[in-house]
């Protein structure tokens, strides 16, 4: 298993693909699979069947997963950086490359 550098709960910008450039929240990652879901980006339709949850079906905008390759993680300051690992006492942090202060 493969140690990822972006975890839930991060913002990232999108480095690649269609939607280069643009910024959000990770909801969820597939560690076994790289991929991340990001709030407002990726966008897909789902159709629905009618269902107890959904009575009248339809057309479900929603989230689709994207690889973390296309993800850079943003500091503090909104700026993209790279992520390390370091320890610090007995705790092992992340922190950016780029501004050196632990995320």
């Amino acid at each position: 298993m493969t140690k990822l550098k972006i975890k839930s709960g991060d913002t990232v910008q999108v480095i690649a693909g269609d939607h280069k450039g643009t910024e959000g929240k990770v909801l969820k990652v597939f560690i076994d699979k790289n991929k991340a879901i990001v709030e407002g980006v990726n966008m897909v339709k789902k159709h629905t069947k009618p269902s107890a949850q959904s009575p009248q079906g339809g057309i479900v905008e929603k989230e689709a997963p994207m690889h973390i390759s296309n993800l850079t993680l943003l500091t503090s300051k909104g700026e993209a950086t790279r992520v390390g690992f370091k320890m610090e006492g007995d705790n092992k942090v992340r922190f950016s490359k780029k501004s050196n202060e632990v995320i």
